[in-house]
């Protein structure tokens, strides 16, 4: 039994703001990859030009595997999907920006984080 929880934020890259026509195809790739590694998406939020994704996963999982996994799938996915609307905004390839955030829920309840992220207005 285990109860670890990761709040990861990360931003598209050169932080163009088109994550909204594609939102839909995008939490479904999210979702998608989230079932396949058996990680539990707790809440997720898709502002147009970054991600807030709280997940539960298994302690064996490091959090710098989660990112780059659901990164780099999501990432090809959209290209695969997407890429005539894609290639007027980036040039030279790639979707997200490389760095990313993440913390655990710590002393904060998983109810805060999913109330931060669900209601905040993020700019």
């Amino acid at each position: 039994m285990y109860n670890v929880n990761y709040h990861f934020v990360w931003c598209r890259k050169y932080r163009h703001a088109i994550l909204e026509p594609i939102e839909k195809s995008l939490e479904a790739s999210f979702r998608d990859v989230c079932d396949e590694y058996n990680y539990e998406i707790l809440s997720l939020h898709i502002p147009p030009d970054h991600v807030h994704l709280f997940l539960s996963a298994h302690p064996k999982h490091a959090p710098s595997e989660i990112v780059r996994t659901v990164k780099s799938i999501t990432a090809r996915e959209m290209w695969g999907q997407h890429e005539s609307f894609l290639e007027e905004y980036l040039w030279g390839g790639g979707f997200w920006e490389e760095s990313y955030y993440v913390g655990t829920a710590g002393d904060v309840s998983t109810d805060t984080i999913e109330q931060y992220i669900e209601r905040t207005n993020h700019v």
